[in-house]
Protein backbone atom coordinates (compact mmCIF):
# COMPACT_ATOMS: atom_id res chain seq x y z
CA UNK A 1 0.00 0.00 0.00
CA UNK A 2 1.63 3.49 -0.70
CA UNK A 3 1.26 6.44 1.59
CA UNK A 4 -0.37 8.13 -1.24
CA UNK A 5 -3.41 5.88 -0.64
CA UNK A 6 -3.51 6.35 3.11
CA UNK A 7 -6.65 7.78 4.43
CA UNK A 8 -5.15 9.58 7.76
CA UNK A 9 -7.24 11.75 10.75
CA UNK A 10 -5.69 14.29 12.88
CA UNK A 11 -7.09 14.65 16.45
CA UNK A 12 -5.05 17.40 17.70
CA UNK A 13 -6.93 20.89 20.34
CA UNK A 14 -4.17 22.86 19.56
CA UNK A 15 -4.16 24.67 16.41
CA UNK A 16 -0.64 24.91 15.74
CA UNK A 17 0.28 21.87 16.63
CA UNK A 18 -2.64 20.08 14.11
CA UNK A 19 -1.86 22.30 11.37
CA UNK A 20 2.04 21.12 12.03
CA UNK A 21 0.92 17.27 12.45
CA UNK A 22 -1.11 17.76 9.13
CA UNK A 23 1.77 19.64 7.28
CA UNK A 24 4.17 16.47 8.25
CA UNK A 25 2.26 13.90 6.70
CA UNK A 26 0.91 15.95 3.40
CA UNK A 27 4.91 16.11 2.82
CA UNK A 28 5.24 12.55 3.25
CA UNK A 29 2.61 11.89 0.34
CA UNK A 30 -0.50 11.45 2.52
CA UNK A 31 -3.07 13.48 0.30
CA UNK A 32 -5.97 12.37 2.18
CA UNK A 33 -5.31 14.00 5.54
CA UNK A 34 -8.72 15.04 7.60
CA UNK A 35 -8.71 16.99 11.08
CA UNK A 36 -10.51 17.84 14.19
CA UNK A 37 -10.04 19.91 17.33
CA UNK A 38 -11.68 16.91 19.67
CA UNK A 39 -13.20 13.29 19.30
CA UNK A 40 -17.02 14.73 18.79
CA UNK A 41 -15.62 16.68 15.74
CA UNK A 42 -13.68 13.73 14.57
CA UNK A 43 -16.46 11.94 14.89
CA UNK A 44 -18.79 13.85 12.50
CA UNK A 45 -16.09 14.21 9.88
CA UNK A 46 -15.75 9.95 9.90
CA UNK A 47 -19.61 9.99 9.28
CA UNK A 48 -18.88 12.42 6.44
CA UNK A 49 -15.78 10.97 4.77
CA UNK A 50 -16.06 7.45 5.65
CA UNK A 51 -13.04 5.02 7.49
CA UNK A 52 -9.67 5.89 7.66
CA UNK A 53 -6.58 4.19 7.99
CA UNK A 54 -5.33 5.60 10.58
CA UNK A 55 -6.29 8.07 13.73
CA UNK A 56 -2.76 10.28 14.91
CA UNK A 57 -4.28 10.98 18.47
CA UNK A 58 -4.18 13.09 21.19
CA UNK A 59 -5.28 12.31 24.44
CA UNK A 60 -6.14 15.32 26.18
CA UNK A 61 -8.66 17.76 24.85
CA UNK A 62 -11.34 19.82 25.59
CA UNK A 63 -14.89 18.25 25.17
CA UNK A 64 -14.86 14.46 23.90
CA UNK A 65 -11.13 13.86 24.55
CA UNK A 66 -8.62 11.07 22.82
CA UNK A 67 -9.69 7.96 24.61
CA UNK A 68 -13.83 8.59 24.33
CA UNK A 69 -13.30 8.85 20.75
CA UNK A 70 -10.88 5.76 20.93
CA UNK A 71 -13.95 4.25 23.06
CA UNK A 72 -16.51 5.67 20.46
CA UNK A 73 -14.93 4.32 17.07
CA UNK A 74 -13.15 0.87 18.51
CA UNK A 75 -15.12 -2.16 16.95
CA UNK A 76 -16.65 -0.15 14.66
CA UNK A 77 -14.42 -0.65 11.57
CA UNK A 78 -14.15 3.17 11.02
CA UNK A 79 -10.66 3.49 12.57
CA UNK A 80 -7.89 0.73 11.81
CA UNK A 81 -5.05 2.05 13.61
CA UNK A 82 -4.11 3.87 16.28
CA UNK A 83 -1.09 6.33 16.79
CA UNK A 84 -0.73 8.30 20.14
CA UNK A 85 0.85 11.60 20.22
CA UNK A 86 0.03 12.68 23.72
CA UNK A 87 1.94 14.22 26.39
CA UNK A 88 0.62 12.33 29.89
CA UNK A 89 2.78 10.24 31.87
CA UNK A 90 4.11 7.23 30.62
CA UNK A 91 2.45 5.67 33.13
CA UNK A 92 -1.59 7.06 31.61
CA UNK A 93 0.05 6.17 28.17
CA UNK A 94 0.12 3.01 28.73
CA UNK A 95 -3.10 1.99 30.05
CA UNK A 96 -4.98 3.27 27.16
CA UNK A 97 -2.85 1.43 25.05
CA UNK A 98 -4.41 -1.93 27.61
CA UNK A 99 -7.98 -0.37 26.66
CA UNK A 100 -7.05 -0.06 22.69
CA UNK A 101 -6.15 -3.87 22.35
CA UNK A 102 -9.08 -4.37 24.32
CA UNK A 103 -11.14 -2.02 21.53
CA UNK A 104 -10.24 -4.17 19.01
CA UNK A 105 -8.17 -1.36 16.92
CA UNK A 106 -4.05 -1.69 15.99
CA UNK A 107 -1.96 0.29 18.16
CA UNK A 108 0.55 1.91 15.33
CA UNK A 109 2.69 3.47 17.81
CA UNK A 110 3.13 5.86 20.85
CA UNK A 111 5.63 9.13 19.90
CA UNK A 112 4.65 11.47 22.50
CA UNK A 113 5.05 15.16 21.92
CA UNK A 114 6.08 17.13 20.25
CA UNK A 115 5.88 15.05 16.98
CA UNK A 116 9.01 14.27 15.25
CA UNK A 117 9.04 13.84 11.05
CA UNK A 118 11.08 10.30 10.89
CA UNK A 119 9.44 8.93 14.04
CA UNK A 120 5.74 9.57 12.39
CA UNK A 121 7.52 8.62 8.73
CA UNK A 122 8.54 5.13 10.22
CA UNK A 123 5.12 4.61 11.28
CA UNK A 124 3.64 5.43 7.94
CA UNK A 125 5.80 3.01 6.11
CA UNK A 126 5.32 0.04 8.65
CA UNK A 127 1.63 0.05 8.33
CA UNK A 128 1.98 0.34 4.24
CA UNK A 129 4.10 -3.13 4.47
CA UNK A 130 1.92 -4.76 6.74
CA UNK A 131 0.40 -7.35 4.51
CA UNK A 132 -3.75 -7.05 4.35
CA UNK A 133 -4.62 -8.05 1.21
CA UNK A 134 -2.93 -11.60 0.50
CA UNK A 135 -4.07 -12.88 3.41
CA UNK A 136 -7.40 -14.44 3.06
CA UNK A 137 -10.06 -13.88 5.78
CA UNK A 138 -9.56 -16.03 8.48
CA UNK A 139 -12.88 -18.47 9.25
CA UNK A 140 -14.92 -18.14 11.73
CA UNK A 141 -13.23 -18.83 15.34
CA UNK A 142 -13.88 -22.78 16.57
CA UNK A 143 -15.49 -22.89 20.36
CA UNK A 144 -15.85 -26.33 20.54
CA UNK A 145 -18.11 -28.41 23.13
CA UNK A 146 -17.81 -31.07 25.81
CA UNK A 147 -17.77 -33.74 23.27
CA UNK A 148 -15.89 -31.75 20.64
CA UNK A 149 -12.87 -31.92 23.46
CA UNK A 150 -13.25 -35.31 24.58
CA UNK A 151 -13.22 -36.55 21.46
CA UNK A 152 -9.84 -35.18 20.25
CA UNK A 153 -8.39 -36.13 23.47
CA UNK A 154 -9.17 -39.46 22.82
CA UNK A 155 -7.86 -38.97 19.21
CA UNK A 156 -4.83 -37.37 20.06
CA UNK A 157 -5.76 -34.32 18.53
CA UNK A 158 -4.45 -31.87 21.39
CA UNK A 159 -0.82 -32.36 21.07
CA UNK A 160 2.30 -30.46 22.41
CA UNK A 161 4.34 -27.80 20.43
CA UNK A 162 7.64 -26.55 21.68
CA UNK A 163 8.87 -22.95 22.08
CA UNK A 164 12.22 -23.14 23.05
CA UNK A 165 14.07 -21.25 26.48
CA UNK A 166 17.59 -19.84 25.81
CA UNK A 167 20.62 -18.21 26.99
CA UNK A 168 21.01 -14.69 25.75
CA UNK A 169 24.26 -13.66 25.39
CA UNK A 170 25.33 -17.35 23.69
CA UNK A 171 21.91 -18.36 21.77
CA UNK A 172 22.57 -21.26 23.63
CA UNK A 173 19.29 -23.15 24.15
CA UNK A 174 18.25 -24.64 27.75
CA UNK A 175 14.99 -26.27 27.26
CA UNK A 176 11.51 -25.92 25.99
CA UNK A 177 8.11 -25.05 27.09
CA UNK A 178 5.22 -27.39 26.12
CA UNK A 179 2.09 -25.97 24.67
CA UNK A 180 -1.01 -26.96 24.18
CA UNK A 181 -2.28 -26.76 20.51
CA UNK A 182 -5.45 -28.86 18.87
CA UNK A 183 -4.49 -29.52 15.48
CA UNK A 184 -8.64 -29.73 14.40
CA UNK A 185 -10.29 -31.59 11.53
CA UNK A 186 -10.76 -28.40 9.58
CA UNK A 187 -7.03 -27.55 8.88
CA UNK A 188 -6.69 -25.33 11.33
CA UNK A 189 -4.23 -25.20 14.63
CA UNK A 190 -6.30 -24.27 17.52
CA UNK A 191 -5.09 -22.04 20.75
CA UNK A 192 -5.70 -22.96 23.84
CA UNK A 193 -7.94 -19.83 24.59
CA UNK A 194 -10.79 -22.28 22.64
CA UNK A 195 -9.99 -25.21 24.61
CA UNK A 196 -8.57 -25.20 27.90
CA UNK A 197 -11.88 -23.50 29.50
CA UNK A 198 -13.48 -26.56 28.68
CA UNK A 199 -11.05 -28.70 29.70
CA UNK A 200 -11.13 -27.44 32.94
CA UNK A 201 -15.50 -26.79 33.11
CA UNK A 202 -15.40 -30.81 32.47
CA UNK A 203 -12.19 -31.84 34.59
CA UNK A 204 -10.03 -32.87 32.20
CA UNK A 205 -6.79 -30.93 33.07
CA UNK A 206 -5.14 -34.25 34.11
CA UNK A 207 -5.92 -35.91 30.89
CA UNK A 208 -4.25 -33.59 28.84
CA UNK A 209 -1.71 -33.19 30.76
CA UNK A 210 -1.13 -37.23 30.96
CA UNK A 211 -0.95 -37.14 27.20
CA UNK A 212 1.58 -34.28 27.10
CA UNK A 213 4.02 -35.52 29.86
CA UNK A 214 4.00 -39.12 27.50
CA UNK A 215 4.52 -36.83 24.08
CA UNK A 216 7.13 -34.66 26.11
CA UNK A 217 8.72 -37.38 27.55
CA UNK A 218 8.81 -39.34 24.39
CA UNK A 219 10.57 -37.20 22.54
CA UNK A 220 12.88 -35.67 25.24
CA UNK A 221 14.05 -39.48 25.41
CA UNK A 222 14.46 -39.18 21.36
CA UNK A 223 16.51 -36.17 22.02
CA UNK A 224 19.04 -37.05 23.99
CA UNK A 225 20.13 -39.74 22.10
CA UNK A 226 20.56 -37.40 19.57
CA UNK A 227 22.80 -35.24 22.18
CA UNK A 228 20.50 -32.42 23.54
CA UNK A 229 19.86 -33.00 26.63
CA UNK A 230 17.25 -30.28 27.19
CA UNK A 231 14.42 -29.09 30.41
CA UNK A 232 11.14 -29.82 29.60
CA UNK A 233 8.63 -27.48 30.77
CA UNK A 234 5.19 -28.33 31.27
CA UNK A 235 1.86 -26.03 32.36
CA UNK A 236 -0.34 -26.65 35.76
CA UNK A 237 -3.26 -25.11 37.18
CA UNK A 238 -3.68 -24.44 40.62
CA UNK A 239 -6.22 -26.94 40.91
CA UNK A 240 -4.20 -30.00 39.38
CA UNK A 241 -2.12 -29.54 42.67
CA UNK A 242 -4.42 -31.07 44.82
CA UNK A 243 -4.61 -34.40 43.96
CA UNK A 244 -2.80 -36.33 45.50
CA UNK A 245 -1.31 -38.97 43.25
CA UNK A 246 -0.10 -36.28 40.88
CA UNK A 247 3.05 -36.20 42.31
CA UNK A 248 3.18 -40.72 42.34
CA UNK A 249 2.28 -40.28 38.49
CA UNK A 250 5.02 -38.01 37.44
CA UNK A 251 7.26 -40.33 39.05
CA UNK A 252 6.23 -43.41 37.54
CA UNK A 253 6.50 -41.68 33.91
CA UNK A 254 10.09 -40.51 35.07
CA UNK A 255 10.72 -44.18 35.66
CA UNK A 256 9.19 -45.39 32.57
CA UNK A 257 11.18 -42.85 30.12
CA UNK A 258 14.43 -43.38 31.98
CA UNK A 259 14.26 -39.30 32.83
CA UNK A 260 15.46 -37.46 36.23
CA UNK A 261 13.43 -35.16 37.89
CA UNK A 262 15.82 -32.38 36.94
CA UNK A 263 15.13 -32.63 33.27
CA UNK A 264 11.53 -31.48 34.03
CA UNK A 265 9.98 -28.14 34.88
CA UNK A 266 6.64 -27.24 36.16
CA UNK A 267 5.04 -24.01 35.48
CA UNK A 268 2.23 -22.49 37.60
CA UNK A 269 0.69 -19.01 37.10
CA UNK A 270 0.95 -16.58 40.04
CA UNK A 271 -2.91 -16.08 40.67
CA UNK A 272 -3.81 -19.84 41.36
CA UNK A 273 -0.88 -20.15 44.16
CA UNK A 274 -2.30 -16.94 46.74
CA UNK A 275 -4.44 -18.88 49.20
CA UNK A 276 -2.85 -22.72 47.71
CA UNK A 277 -4.40 -25.51 50.27
CA UNK A 278 -1.77 -27.59 52.37
CA UNK A 279 -2.64 -30.58 50.10
CA UNK A 280 -1.59 -28.13 47.13
CA UNK A 281 2.10 -27.84 49.04
CA UNK A 282 2.80 -30.98 49.36
CA UNK A 283 2.79 -31.78 46.15
CA UNK A 284 5.20 -28.83 45.21
CA UNK A 285 6.90 -30.13 48.05
CA UNK A 286 7.40 -33.63 46.27
CA UNK A 287 7.69 -32.44 43.20
CA UNK A 288 10.81 -30.57 44.13
CA UNK A 289 11.76 -33.68 46.30
CA UNK A 290 12.20 -35.31 42.91
CA UNK A 291 14.14 -32.94 41.31
CA UNK A 292 11.77 -31.21 39.37
CA UNK A 293 11.70 -27.58 39.05
CA UNK A 294 9.20 -24.88 39.64
CA UNK A 295 8.60 -21.61 38.03
CA UNK A 296 6.10 -18.96 38.85
CA UNK A 297 4.52 -18.11 35.32
CA UNK A 298 3.08 -14.83 34.33
CA UNK A 299 5.10 -13.36 37.11
CA UNK A 300 4.24 -9.76 37.48
CA UNK A 301 0.58 -9.88 35.86
CA UNK A 302 -1.83 -10.46 38.44
CA UNK A 303 -0.89 -9.89 42.53
CA UNK A 304 1.79 -11.50 43.96
CA UNK A 305 2.14 -11.68 47.75
CA UNK A 306 5.47 -11.78 48.64
CA UNK A 307 5.41 -13.47 51.47
CA UNK A 308 3.47 -16.80 49.45
CA UNK A 309 6.52 -16.38 47.12
CA UNK A 310 9.03 -16.91 50.19
CA UNK A 311 6.43 -20.02 51.58
CA UNK A 312 6.32 -21.53 48.31
CA UNK A 313 9.33 -24.14 47.05
CA UNK A 314 9.74 -22.17 43.02
CA UNK A 315 13.14 -21.69 42.22
CA UNK A 316 11.98 -20.24 38.94
CA UNK A 317 10.18 -17.38 37.77
CA UNK A 318 8.77 -16.52 34.49
CA UNK A 319 8.47 -12.53 33.85
CA UNK A 320 5.31 -11.65 32.03
CA UNK A 321 5.92 -10.82 28.21
CA UNK A 322 4.17 -7.31 29.15
CA UNK A 323 6.78 -5.47 30.57
CA UNK A 324 9.09 -6.29 28.02
CA UNK A 325 7.04 -4.38 25.25
CA UNK A 326 7.58 -1.58 27.03
CA UNK A 327 10.93 -2.02 28.62
CA UNK A 328 12.52 0.87 26.58
CA UNK A 329 9.89 3.53 26.81
CA UNK A 330 8.45 3.02 30.24
CA UNK A 331 10.98 3.82 33.62
CA UNK A 332 8.36 1.88 35.30
CA UNK A 333 8.37 -1.13 33.29
CA UNK A 334 12.23 -0.99 33.63
CA UNK A 335 12.10 -0.63 36.96
CA UNK A 336 9.94 -3.96 37.40
CA UNK A 337 12.44 -6.23 35.51
CA UNK A 338 15.07 -4.63 37.19
CA UNK A 339 13.41 -5.15 40.75
CA UNK A 340 12.39 -8.47 39.32
CA UNK A 341 16.31 -9.73 38.33
CA UNK A 342 17.31 -8.62 41.82
CA UNK A 343 14.65 -10.33 43.42
CA UNK A 344 15.38 -13.58 42.02
CA UNK A 345 19.20 -13.44 42.88
CA UNK A 346 18.40 -12.38 46.64
CA UNK A 347 16.05 -15.37 46.99
CA UNK A 348 18.37 -17.68 44.57
CA UNK A 349 15.79 -18.12 41.82
CA UNK A 350 16.33 -18.57 38.40
CA UNK A 351 14.47 -15.35 36.40
CA UNK A 352 13.16 -16.11 32.58
CA UNK A 353 11.82 -13.14 30.57
CA UNK A 354 8.85 -14.16 28.48
CA UNK A 355 8.45 -12.18 24.76
CA UNK A 356 11.28 -11.36 23.20
CA UNK A 357 10.46 -10.02 20.13
CA UNK A 358 13.68 -8.02 18.89
CA UNK A 359 17.33 -7.69 19.46
CA UNK A 360 17.19 -4.60 20.75
CA UNK A 361 14.93 -5.92 23.47
CA UNK A 362 17.43 -9.15 23.93
CA UNK A 363 20.64 -6.58 24.52
CA UNK A 364 18.78 -4.26 26.62
CA UNK A 365 17.99 -7.23 28.95
CA UNK A 366 21.11 -8.22 28.54
CA UNK A 367 22.74 -5.38 29.85
CA UNK A 368 20.35 -5.63 33.30
CA UNK A 369 21.80 -8.98 33.90
CA UNK A 370 18.88 -10.90 32.67
CA UNK A 371 20.51 -14.31 31.34
CA UNK A 372 17.56 -16.37 29.80
CA UNK A 373 14.69 -15.64 27.91
CA UNK A 374 12.15 -16.75 26.03
CA UNK A 375 10.00 -15.39 22.69
CA UNK A 376 9.63 -15.24 19.13
CA UNK A 377 13.20 -13.35 18.34
CA UNK A 378 14.60 -16.80 18.97
CA UNK A 379 11.81 -19.14 18.18
CA UNK A 380 8.09 -19.65 17.46
CA UNK A 381 6.07 -22.55 18.69
CA UNK A 382 7.02 -25.90 17.20
CA UNK A 383 5.69 -29.47 16.28
CA UNK A 384 7.80 -32.04 17.63
CA UNK A 385 9.02 -33.02 14.15
CA UNK A 386 9.62 -29.21 13.65
CA UNK A 387 11.66 -29.34 16.61
CA UNK A 388 13.38 -31.89 15.52
CA UNK A 389 14.33 -30.41 12.44
CA UNK A 390 15.44 -27.74 14.15
CA UNK A 391 17.36 -28.57 16.36
CA UNK A 392 19.39 -31.10 13.60
CA UNK A 393 19.52 -28.42 11.09
CA UNK A 394 21.58 -26.27 13.05
CA UNK A 395 18.80 -23.54 12.50
CA UNK A 396 19.21 -22.15 16.43
CA UNK A 397 20.83 -18.79 16.84
CA UNK A 398 23.92 -18.45 17.70
CA UNK A 399 25.42 -15.76 19.08
CA UNK A 400 29.18 -16.86 20.28
CA UNK A 401 31.61 -14.45 19.48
Amino acid sequence: MPVSTLRVIVLEDHSFQRAIAVSMLQQMGCTQVFQAADGAQALAVLNEVGPVDIALCDLRMDGMDGLEFLQAVGHSGQVGSVIISSSLSADLRRTVRQIISLLNLELLGDIGKPLHYETLERLLKKHCSAPRIATPPEPPEIFPDEAQVREALATHELCGFFQPKFILETGEITGVEVLARWRHASGKVLSPACFLPVLERYGLLDELLNQQLHQGLALQQQLRTLGHDLNFAFNLHAGQLSSGTLASQIRSLLSEYGARGSSLTFELTESGLLQAPETSLECLYRLRMMGCRLSIDDFGSGFSSLQRLLQLPFNEIKLDAGFVQALTQEPRCHAVVSSTLALGEALGMAVVVEGIETDEQRQHLLNMGCSQGQGYWYARPMSSGDLLRWLEGGQQRSLRA
